[in-house]
């Protein structure tokens, strides 16, 4: 009899990114990397035996909520049988009494599942751009060094189906475009280093994986503060949506996302392409090359060009690109658009000139 069917959904899941991650390593997918290594022919002497290279190692990122200890249970159940290394990192916000010892407990349990290594990491959240930001920056910032100091090959996050639709409708309210109604990519971070296997598993399969395997969870009070715009979002704004358009909601948003994320990166290299036929000899923008651009094009061109003068891309909004654009198809003489980080963008001559101060 095979496993329940939430639990072999996660593992299936686990099991599809680790093969990607073996696959980007160029080691053979399903076949240990000793074994590959072995498998290997190999000039050897009598004196010295080849060395074998060492197997990869990936990092589940565990709170101890049903999300990621699912997560964890998975990966120390695939890893072994695809010669890969599993460990494991909590991080400690300090943002509740009590967190150091939680943290405590989830070690525990991950070296329980038998994952090493396995370190807990405390970090200190600012303020900058809200508390929910400033824990998210902090959190990948440990997380980041953490897989920096292990060498590790790839870091696994247990973002939900839920998790994506409820990032999907934040990006709708904020107005931002495309890019942010695609959500959270599978893959992302420096070289690829974020992965996120459980993006078309529902919030309920992993918690239910977790009651079937007796793996004992920690329900995040903030995850149920109204203080905090995701809470209120899960708790009130997705049931509605739900009451008035009947279920299937989180699924077509999460659809949305994928749907969205192929457009933007469609545009996105669109407008890496025709960047290279607007830039002048001094590195300017030429207004008439950029006028003749769809809008969706142009403008993303306005926003590589602010982030490398300096702008800070968390900082640019899309009412800034949409003065700096009225310096291109508006023009009636208007003066400098001051923008984040003390970058200014005016057009001279026919070329628009972006740069600090």
């Amino acid at each position: 009899m095979g496993p329940h069917p939430a639990v072999a959904a996660i593992r299936l899941a686990v099991r599809r990114v680790l093969h990607d991650i073996l696959t980007e390593l160029n080691t053979p997918a399903g076949i240990p990397a000793t074994a590959a290594a072995a498998a290997t022919p190999v000039e050897r002497t009598p004196e010295r035996k080849p060395e074998r290279p060492p197997s990869p190692l990936v990092l589940v990122a565990c709170s101890g909520g049903a999300d990621s200890m699912a997560l964890a249970s998975a990966l120390a159940f695939e890893a072994p049988r695809l010669g890969v290394r599993a460990g494991g990192v909590t991080v400690d916000h300090g943002l509740q009494t009590g967190s150091d010892l939680r943290a405590e407990e989830v070690v525990l349990r991950l070296r329980e599942l038998g994952l090493d290594p396995v370190e807990s990491t405390a970090v200190s959240v600012g303020r900058a751009g809200g508390p929910e930001a400033a824990a998210r920056d902090a959190r990948y910032a440990a997380l980041d060094a953490a897989a920096t100091r292990h060498g590790a090959a790839a870091v696994l996050l247990g973002h939900t189906r839920d998790d994506q639709a409820e990032t999907v409708l934040l990006g709708l309210a904020r107005g931002s475009g495309i890019r942010s109604l695609s959500g959270m990519a599978a893959v992302s971070g420096a070289g690829g280093r974020y992965r996120r296997p459980f993006l078309q598993v529902d919030r309920q399969t992993a918690r239910k994986a977790c009651m079937v395997q007796s793996l004992p969870v920690w329900d995040d009070p903030h995850n149920a503060d109204p203080a905090y715009t995701r809470s209120r979002l899960r708790h009130e704004g997705l049931p509605a949506l739900e009451k008035a358009l009947g279920k299937g909601v989180v699924e077509a948003l999460a659809r949305t996302a994928q749907l969205s994320r192929d457009d933007a990166d469609a545009l996105d290299t669109w407008a890496r392409q025709a960047e290279a036929g607007v830039r002048d000899a001094t590195g300017g923008l030429e207004c008439a090359g950029l006028y003749a651009l769809p809008p969706a094009v142009r403008r993303r061109i306005l926003r590589c060009a602010a982030i490398e003068a300096g702008a800070p891309a968390g900082a640019l909004f899309a009412r800034h690109l949409e003065e700096v654009d009225r310096l291109i198809t508006g023009w009636r003489g208007q003066g400098a658009i001051n923008l984040p980080g003390k970058v200014v963008a005016r057009r001279q001559g026919g070329r628009l000139v972006i740069r600090q101060g």
